[in-house]
């Protein structure tokens, strides 16, 4: 008998093969967990580089749009797919891309005669003045959108159309629509999508103006009856209602295509002594009124009077007065 028997003789056949399974689990997992660190870190260094990557873009974007004052046409298509705001209106913000928009159909044309002369000193103040403009407008039409959503106001695709094509033909001359693009774009620097656009922005206002200001509305509506009244006397209409109105007359014959909210357009359609019913100026400041007194093929005489929209430069006057206009650049060293 054996007493030396080694141990391992004792074990059964499935221990020896559980043990041996260990054995080789074991070294595989010399090479598996090493990977797997190394594939852990792979991950966390990539998402660190790309968090950091993108802080410093919008570090970078922040500069340029908040600190330097940055319009150059790559931030401009940024801020139209990044919503970022410019200002505030009574808690309404303002898009980054109106204010570029408006600033850039600005002074593009201005800085083409000019051949870009940063060096400029009255270049430089004029690009200054059309940033506060362009500022001022695109806090206008914001509120004008806010207003709009309170009312229910919409504006329709149609609409749009309806105006685009009327504008093909201003001025009396009638343009392709391939034409008028062109034209936009090299005075403006437009395409179709961001004139529509602006026509959209200058029809909600309107519409809004209109559903707000109480006054013009009884205005006009006296306007209308005084006129039915006395035979239509511009005149005496205009005199009797003092400043709230505005009377004027052309002094002699103009264009039928000349550019004045429409007056000349809707005169050239009446024949002499009629009278147009009320009507919206086309660039929504006010009603209108006309009488045409003569009229050739292609030009009118005609008097006018208009009741002009006050209460929402009311409105929007006493927001910056309350301080609910918060700007975030700083237009005085914002060169």
């Amino acid at each position: 008998m054996n007493l030396f028997k080694k141990k391992d003789d004792k074990k059964t056949e499935q221990e020896k093969v559980e043990e041996r399974r260990e054995e080789v689990l074991a070294r595989g997992r010399k090479f598996k967990y090493p990977l797997q660190w190394t594939k852990h870190r792979i991950v966390t260094n990539t998402i660190l580089i790309a968090t950091i990557v993108v802080a410093i873009l919008i570090t970078s974007g922040w500069l340029a749009l908040y600190q330097f004052g940055m319009t150059d046409e790559m931030l401009y298509r940024i801020t139209k797919i990044l919503p970022v705001p410019v200002a505030s209106v009574d808690g309404e913000n303002v898009k980054f891309s109106d204010y570029l928009l408006f600033y850039r159909s600005s002074i593009l044309s201005i800085e083409r005669q000019s051949g870009q002369a940063d060096n400029d000193n009255s270049l430089a103040n004029l690009r200054l003045e059309y940033k506060r403009a362009a500022l001022n407008e695109s806090e206008s039409y914001t509120y004008a959108e806010k207003l709009a959503k309170e009312l229910d106001i919409e504006v329709t695709q149609e609409e749009v159309s309806t105006e685009f094509t009327r504008h093909l033909s201003i001025g009396g001359v009638e343009r392709s629509e391939e034409g008028f693009l062109k034209i936009i774009d090299e005075n403006f620097g437009l395409d179709k999508s961001e004139y529509e656009h602006m026509l959209y922005l200058t029809i909600i206002k309107a519409k809004a103006e209109i559903a707000i200001d109480e006054h013009a509305n009884k205005i006009a509506t006296k306007v209308e009856s005084m006129l039915a009244e006395n035979g239509g006397n511009y005149t005496a209409v205009a005199e009797a209602l003092g400043q709230d109105v505005e009377y004027q007359e052309t002094g002699g014959m103009v264009s039928s295509q000349n550019i004045d909210g429409g007056r000349a357009a809707e005169a050239f359609k009446l024949e002499p002594g009629g009278q147009s019913g009320r009507f919206v100026s086309t660039n929504g400041d006010g009603y209108y009124f006309v009488k045409l007194i003569k009229k050739t093929d292609t030009e009118v005489n005609f008097v006018s009077i208009k009741v002009p929209f006050t209460e929402f430069d009311t409105r929007f006057a006493t927001l910056h007065e309350e301080g609910k206009i918060k700007e975030y650049i700083n237009l005085t060293t914002n060169e």
